[in-house]
């Protein structure tokens, strides 16, 4: 009877390893699949499914788009049983969402994917370096300090009020902060008397009353507050979309240097510029692009975005003209491959030109991510001239294929032939213009 007991209790620890083990190798299986995935009319997916016991797809609508087994030779609108290491593509037919359930031996539900089909787009690649200025949408506070008074005594109004590096103040007494110098005005005449000031701290806004110190230094009224209205860089123009003028660049944000955070834009330009030197780029010692603004007349374009994804807006109606480029298809994520790319960079001050690099690395999960592949520069020519990715590289675009997949962001410090790029996808997702809603519809 007991040799009976134990036969059933190992009998049944041996099921439930056996169960163990085959939802741990399905969860890593699953987790390779995308969630969520966009395609463009017409284009295909393949995936090869690699599972020991069959799964049921099934599409919740039918026309969107197609299931084809590879193996089986078997291709069905909405429904496809596959297993072992069978490879499966779908194919998009129109333009819509549909839903892909996945069912271990059709009963399970295991995965559901949102497929969404949208309208084959193209943009003009650029790569030209350009001027970035940008003023803030309120005075960004970027530090606190102390006032030093009359007495000789440290005062610290900004840091008693609870201000903190981040905030932005939007009013001083009912009047917009537009620049610095409107700040000082309303301090200046403040007469000592508290100084009722608006605050962004985060999503919320604040009303904070200050009391200004009148200082031993200069004998004027100071809050112990340091403030910025504006910056100004160097980076690349990705792409402007000849239909909308919509453009994007850098590929990521434009971050204040004290505080890290995104600056807010009230409103900015980009203009064309010229690089004087380039500093290569080492092993610990990131390299830089070198360059300078022209006059105003000279201007491109409006900012209206500056995200982490890079900045936005709309170039003016002369400036296509002024800017080198190609037109090319959007590659989607589901389309980027491991292999060789080009990206499109104007590092000696002259001519756009096309650089070899390699994609090594492309991580189909993280769309929302600056960060989105990982591409090594092998050009020997680029190699030469900077070391690989240097500061001011940011928005150059990659080109694999004959489509354009995505934009240069980041440099690895450690080793600056290497570096991260951005998908286009999620460029495209960011810009100013309304005719991206259908892109919209995956984040």
């Amino acid at each position: 009877m007991m040799n009976s007991n134990n036969k059933r209790k190992n009998i049944l620890v041996f099921l439930i390893i056996s169960i163990l083990v085959v939802l741990l190798s399905y969860s890593q299986t699953l987790n390779v699949i995308p969630g969520q995935l966009t395609l463009a009319e017409g284009d295909d997916f393949a995936y090869d499914f690699k599972s020991p016991f069959l799964v049921s797809i099934k599409a919740d609508r039918e026309g969107v788009i197609s299931l084809l087994s590879q193996k089986m030779g078997v291709t069905s609108a909405s429904t496809l049983d596959v297993g072992l290491t069978n490879p499966f593509s779908l194919k998009s037919l129109k333009q819509g969402c549909v839903n892909l359930r996945m069912n271990l031996f059709g009963l399970i539900p295991v995965k559901t994917m949102e497929i969404n089909v949208v309208p084959s787009r193209e943009v003009i690649a650029c790569g030209n370096t350009i001027g970035v200025k940008i003023r803030t949408k309120g005075l960004l506070v970027i530090g606190v300090s102390d006032v030093e008074d009359l007495s000789g005594n440290k005062n610290f109004p900004a840091k008693q009020t609870g201000i903190k590096p981040g905030d932005l103040i939007l009013q001083a007494n009912g009047n917009d902060l537009v620049s610095i110098n409107d700040f000082i005005e309303q301090i200046d005449n403040s007469g000592g008397q508290n100084i009722n000031l608006s605050i962004k701290h985060g999503d919320e806004v604040l009303n904070k009353y200050i009391k200004p110190v009148k200082s031993s230094d200069d004998n004027k009224y100071h809050l112990g507050l340091w403030v910025r209205d504006s910056t100004a860089g160097i980076g690349t123009l990705t792409f402007y979309d000849p239909g909308t003028k919509s453009f994007g660049a850098l590929g990521h944000g434009i971050t204040d240097l004290d505080t890290g955070k995104i600056m807010p834009v009230k409103d900015g330009e980009i203009l064309e510029s010229t690089i004087l030197s380039v500093k290569k780029g080492k092993q610990g010692a990131p390299g830089e692009l070198k360059g300078i603004f022209m006059e105003q007349r000279k201007r491109l374009g409006a900012i209206s975005k500056n995200s982490e994804f890079g900045i936005y807006g709309s170039l003016d109606d002369n400036a296509a003209s002024r800017i080198e480029g190609k037109l090319y298809p959007i590659a989607l994520k589901s389309q980027l491959r491991e292999g060789p790319a080009k990206i499109l960079s104007n590092i000696d001050g002259s001519d756009v030109r096309e650089y070899d690099v390699q994609i090594q690395k492309v991580s189909r999960q993280k769309l929302d991510s600056a960060k989105g592949m990982v591409i090594k520069v092998t050009d020997p020519e680029l190699l030469s001239l900077s070391g690989g990715i240097v500061q001011g590289m940011s928005g150059s675009p990659i080109i694999q294929d004959g489509r354009i997949v995505g934009a240069v962001t980041h440099v690895l410090v450690n080793d600056p032939t290497r570096g991260y790029g951005i998908f286009i996808e999620k460029m495209m997702k960011n810009t100013v213009s309304t005719n991206v809603q259908n892109l919209e519809k995956v984040s």
